[in-house]
């Protein structure tokens, strides 16, 4: 996630590659990111803490507190962290921190490979209204960003970071239902793909209800009716709402168990 950010800021302008300084354990990672984008890497945590005011904590939840406590002698009120680790509590940030230490907690999702991406961020006590206007900046460049209170991230982990997973299991499923019915693979793919990205543009475009758009395309007695009929059979709108609700209590656990 942590290199997919940075090519999607470099690809918007947001920075320039002589502006980024990456650390990385591992040195085969660091020369792929270097031959990818051009920015300057190191080895060394420290030094990515010493010489950026901006530093992005995107390590695995496992590994957050190790890299806390390197770079905790070079963080200060002057520094600020934005940490997309999953499952780690902004005041669980702030205790390894020193005292005044600015930190953001993001929730970003895998579709900012593509700029597309819906994130959700808070903000520690000692960050303030600058460093929130900059993250929404920052997360703005590759998607939608948007402020909420911590409590809700959980909520946030299983809509929108858990959410592409469902979609993509939606877009196998009418996939498999064109060959089913006699399409070709790679037609029935291609019709799957666009029809939910357009069935998406349409809702953020058209500034209309979902539940309006569907009555717009249901003709009483017509074939969207009889699929939509099989779907209210098999629950299916019960069963997204539940995947939701089981994800974001799994989040709930896993923040507990850090």
């Amino acid at each position: 996630m942590g290199s997919a950010l940075i090519q999607s800021w470099l690809k918007s302008g947001i920075f320039v590659p002589e502006e980024v300084l990456a650390s990385d354990p591992l040195d085969a990672n660091l020369d792929q990111l270097r031959e990818q984008t051009g920015i300057r890497t190191s080895s060394s945590n420290s030094e990515v803490a010493r010489n950026c005011p901006v530093i992005l904590l995107a390590v695995k939840p496992a590994n957050v507190r190790s890299v806390l406590r390197e770079i905790q002698p070079d963080m200060g009120e002057t520094r600020l962290l934005i940490s997309i680790a999953a499952g780690i509590r902004i005041q669980d940030l702030e205790n390894i921190l020193p005292s005044g230490c600015r930190v953001v907690r993001v929730m970003p999702n895998t579709p900012c490979l593509v700029s597309a991406a819906a994130v959700a961020f808070s903000r520690g006590k000692y960050a303030t209204a600058e460093d929130a206007t900059r993250v929404a900046s920052l997360f703005g460049a590759v998607g939608l960003a948007i402020e909420l209170d911590e409590r809700h991230l959980d909520a946030v982990t299983a809509l929108s970071a858990s959410g592409p997973a469902y979609v993509f299991l939606l877009i196998e499923a009418l996939s498999d239902g064109g060959v089913k019915m006699g399409l070709p693979r790679d037609v029935a793919t291609q019709l799957a793909v666009q029809t939910v990205l357009g069935s998406a543009r349409m809702v953020m475009e058209m500034d209309q209800h979902p539940r309006v758009l569907r009555d717009q395309v249901t003709s009483p007695g017509g074939t969207t009716q009889a699929g939509l009929q099989v779907l209210e059979d098999r629950k299916f709108r019960e069963a997204l709402i539940e995947a939701v609700e089981s994800a974001a209590r799994r989040a709930r656990e896993l923040s507990q168990e850090q």
